[in-house]
């Protein structure tokens, strides 16, 4: 069966996503909230996650975990926008509307993943 090019798309984009977790990975660790120890696993397995229910997602028969996988890893890290929203030094100089933005974005992305549970 043939997947549908936007479930390609996606999974590339977590796939990427996961990758610049090592590639910079300050700049995840950065926006960690503090109460969370060991911010450098923290940013590793959630980079490994990215990467895996990405590939996961082009495989018919892992699609639907591979997005609910995504849906529970979008969950996990809204801490960390909420903490670059709120936290000045965790916000990169991005302007405070950008960042408010990428708040309820996490919602599309999540109602994006769940396309794929169904």
């Amino acid at each position: 069966m043939n997947l549908p090019w936007h479930l390609y798309l996606m999974a590339i984009l977590y796939i990427l996503a996961g990758f610049n977790h090592f590639r910079k990975p300050g700049m995840y660790i950065k926006i960690i909230p503090p109460f969370f120890k060991n911010p450098k696993i923290i940013n590793i397995l959630s980079g490994i996650a990215e990467i895996v229910l990405g590939i996961l997602l082009m495989f018919t028969l892992t699609t639907q975990y591979a997005a609910w996988g995504i849906i529970a890893l979008l969950i996990a890290i809204f801490p960390a926008n909420l903490y670059m929203f709120q936290n000045k030094k965790a916000s990169f100089g991005l302007p405070k509307w950008i960042l408010f933005v990428r708040l309820p974005l996490q919602i599309v992305l999540i109602f994006w993943a769940y396309q794929y549970t169904l």
